[in-house]
């Protein structure tokens, strides 16, 4: 059920606000693990002693977020699996996880790194 703006009206005048509805298709909001997505939802924004509030209002959607993929050089696998004697997918897994830094890679595969 989405509010009536009469109800914000009445809000903006009981507490000084100053309020104003804005046309919003969609809302992201970024967490450390997730995305939550709010389609076309009512948006509010509020202005209170010059700070500014955007009330969201909306069902919202969760999307699981990707980490972003390093592209891993054929060489830098080569060189980290001769230094550490572990196998392809290992290290293109350390690689991955140490943002292809090589020498974190090397740590975390010699156990020096968590």
């Amino acid at each position: 059920m989405k509010p009536k703006p009469s109800q914000f009206k009445n809000l903006e005048r009981m507490l000084g606000l100053k309020t104003e509805q804005l046309d919003a298709v969609k809302v992201t909001i970024e967490l450390k693990d997730k995305i939550l997505i709010i389609e076309n939802p009512t948006v509010i924004k509020m202005i209170a002693q010059g700070q500014e509030i955007y009330s969201v209002i909306g069902e919202a959607k969760e999307a699981q977020k990707e980490e972003p993929k390093v592209e891993i050089k054929d060489e830098d696998v080569k060189f980290v699996m001769e230094q550490t004697g572990k196998g392809e997918q290992e290290v293109k897994e350390a690689l991955q996880k140490a943002n292809g830094d090589i020498a974190k890679a090397i740590l975390l595969l010699t156990g020096q790194e968590t």
